[in-house]
């Protein structure tokens, strides 16, 4: 019953943080106005694509960010192995397009019971950053992961957030940003509110993934303002025609906070044309954008 308690007063100091910090942010008046893009990231429609078919598709596209996903077999090959040649011939590759580099997404998760597991996890994001800077993007994707079931929940949120504090200060001296997606059953997003309540590194943010959970309970509004403080340059979209998620209101609610950042698709059903497909979620995108920055003013 105490671990519960426990657990519940971390939650609810969370969310006491984050009202603070809109409160603070309201009092110095009109926020800037919002600049929000449209990119892809490597998941499954882009992982036989190397960077120059990737490059070509994203213009084709008008998707000009990227972000490539590590650690799956990626035809783009940006892994922690490529040497410094290879780390610069990337970094010319994207400098020579229009398509910008946003970022890295990779797998690594802070969850583990095992602490050898979460060292070698932070080591190897730490290596990442390292990796994002060299090829010229801005920052790195990773995961909280999951609560289990042997311990309480605030222990293994207490354990993320150590780590987040150990690669956000190795982040820090390379430019990077830190972002720490919802994923898994630690990442509904009060258990994210109750993790970076604990986080100390500004350079770790976080990255919405435009889950349907993240609409349940008092609804997306809600649940939304509990991490707006914390929000970092880059959301994960899906399918923008599935109606369990409410895109529309995600936009209007970043657009009016005065976002600055990317929404990269992250699509993973079958298409007969990814291009195609591509092109139909950005126009998608471009219709509610146009009708949340009407809303935003």
């Amino acid at each position: 019953m105490k671990s519960a308690a426990v657990s519940r007063r971390d939650f609810l100091m969370a969310g006491a943080q984050a009202s603070a910090a809109l409160a603070a942010g309201a009092a110095f008046g009109a926020r800037p106005k919002a600049n929000i893009r449209f990119g892809f990231t490597t998941y499954t429609w882009g992982k036989d694509w190397d960077i120059p078919t990737l490059i070509a598709n994203c213009q084709k596209a008008r998707a000009f960010g990227v972000e490539l996903r590590t650690s799956g077999g990626y035809a783009h090959g940006v892994e922690l192995e490529i040497g410094p040649e290879r780390r610069k011939e990337v970094k010319k590759q994207f400098e020579d397009s229009p398509v910008k580099l946003v970022g890295l997404a990779t797998g690594e998760r802070f969850d583990a019971p095992d602490p050898a597991k979460v060292k070698a996890a932070v080591e190897n994001a730490k290596g990442f950053v390292r990796l994002s800077h060299e090829v010229g993007s801005t920052g790195v994707r990773v995961f909280p992961n999951d609560y289990h079931k042997e311990e309480p929940r605030e222990r293994t949120v207490e354990r993320i957030a150590d780590a987040l504090n150990a690669v956000g200060a190795f982040a820090a001296d390379y430019g990077q940003e830190v972002r720490l997606e919802a994923h898994g059953s630690a990442g509904d997003l009060e258990s994210i509110a109750a993790i970076m309540g604990r986080v100390n590194q500004p350079s770790v943010r976080v990255k919405l993934n435009s889950s349907a959970r993240d609409a349940q309970g008092e609804g997306f509004a809600h649940n939304f303002r509990l991490v707006q403080p914390y929000v970092g340059h880059t959301v994960h979209l899906h399918d923008q025609k599935d109606p369990e998620f409410p895109y529309q209101l995600q936009l209007d609610l970043l657009a009016a906070m005065g976002w600055d950042g990317w929404m990269l698709l992250e699509a993973s059903d079958k298409v007969e044309d990814r291009v195609a497909a591509l092109i139909e979620q950005r126009e998608l995108f471009e219709q509610m954008l146009a009708r949340a920055m009407e809303k935003a003013g």
